[in-house]
């Protein structure tokens, strides 16, 4: 196993959780160097996590001949430069997510990670939750059959920081925020070769004085007739809901990140000054984590990222990813505008081109189709079924 020096940019909630996952635990990849905008912040978050240099210059960060490996957890608008000059020192990079403020803005990231041949990952932490590596791989077994519907939650109080509310530096709301975790869950779920087609989608600011939406659902539509719905709000009282569902035609799977996950706690004195991200008391009923950054995913990411760089393959998670998460925003956005069916438009789609809604009907026998069989109070067997030539819909009891 190799050690890799990291060169941290950012010293707010996610450059603190990705700095925790990687200097738990005992891994051999540690932060060597951090910027930070305000210089002040730089020195104390250095101090604290122990890190030998810290510096408020961001192109002296990344050029740092001792690191090999660059982490963006900047805000939105200055993920372009940091990756401009991150790929012109030959550095790898791993972005936060999302990757651009729009889908434009994402291919010029990939554009550019490519050309200059350096290693890029995209550190969409959600999809690496244990639970949610055990569900996919459930899924990817067939455990559920075909893959029908993904539904994914993220709901909590709103963003930490000024300017995630700030459109011309975040891009969006909501769904660029929280919409683009549920995007990628869903991806993963549906499989990434299955090119998303087309999206409807209600977004709207009704709590929040801000620019950009503050609630919005979607539904995004995948070309093997799979459904992907996402919830999202920057208005939910009561800590951090994080929750998944995948229907197939064989099976379900729900998933609970945050929230009633088995770990609740009632005080009436109170817990302190931190509970869980994104929690609203610290007294009465709580939900901590016994882990906060492994239940996020971020120790499963990061060991992914790494592994894979040092084996010369793509992590689970690139850039192209990034891309096509941000272009299905854009599409959600044009549709929350129009009120209609927005197509997806990806300029450069790398999965499959020769997948079609495949048939779901199951047939009974040579004359029937079944519809649906149960067993009934008093025992007995009811079968649904619709006549193949007639259309006709009976049942049998037995």
């Amino acid at each position: 196993m190799k050690s890799h020096k990291v060169t941290m940019l950012g010293t707010g909630l996610i450059g603190y959780f990705y700095t925790r996952s990687l200097h738990e635990q005992r891994r051999p990849d540690r932060v060597h160097t951090v910027y930070s905008r305000n210089a002040q912040k730089a020195k104390q978050f250095a101090e604290h996590w122990g890190i030998p240099k810290h510096t408020s210059d961001m192109a002296a960060a990344i050029n740092d001949p001792e690191t090999d490996t660059v982490v963006i957890g900047l805000p939105n608008d200055l993920h372009l430069e940091a990756i401009r000059l991150a790929a012109a020192a030959g550095k790898a990079i791993l972005c936060t997510k999302p990757l651009g403020r729009n889908a434009a803005e994402a291919k010029q990231m990939l554009d550019i990670v490519e050309k200059a041949g350096v290693f890029h990952g995209y550190l969409e932490d959600l999809a690496y939750t244990p639970k949610t590596l055990e569900a996919l791989s459930k899924v990817q077994r067939g455990v559920v059959g075909r893959v029908l519907w993904v539904r994914s939650r993220e709901a909590h109080p709103g963003p930490h920081s000024d300017w995630f509310w700030n459109f011309e530096q975040s891009g969006g709301g909501a769904m660029v925020d929280l919409g683009c975790h549920c995007v990628e869950i869903a991806r993963n779920y549906i499989g990434k070769d299955v090119k998303p087609v087309e999206v409807m989608c209600w977004a709207a600011t009704q709590v929040k004085p801000i620019e950009a939406e503050d609630n919005a659902i979607a539904l995004v539509k995948y070309a093997d007739g799979a459904i992907a719905q996402f919830e999202v709000s920057w208005c939910f009282r009561g800590g951090m809901d994080l929750r998944d569902e995948v229907s197939g035609t064989e099976g379900v799977i729900r998933l609970d990140h945050f929230m009633r996950t088995g770990f609740e706690i009632f005080t009436a004195v109170g817990e302190g000054d931190y509970v869980a991200e994104k929690a609203e008391s610290t007294k009465g009923w709580l939900f901590p984590t016994a882990d906060e950054v492994h239940s996020l995913g971020y120790n499963h990411m990061f060991t992914d990222m790494f592994d894979a760089m040092d084996h010369g393959k793509p992590p689970m998670e690139t850039f192209y990813d990034g891309y096509v998460v941000n272009a299905i925003l854009d599409a959600c956005y044009k549709s929350a505008k129009s009120k209609r069916w927005e197509p997806v438009e990806l300029v450069d789609w790398r999965g499959r081109t020769d997948i079609t809604e495949p048939s779901v009907y199951v047939d009974y026998d040579d004359k029937h189709y079944l519809i649906k069989e149960e067993k009934m109070p008093d025992g007995k067997l009811k079968v649904i079924l619709k006549e193949k030539a007639s259309g006709k819909i009976l049942q049998q009891v037995s």
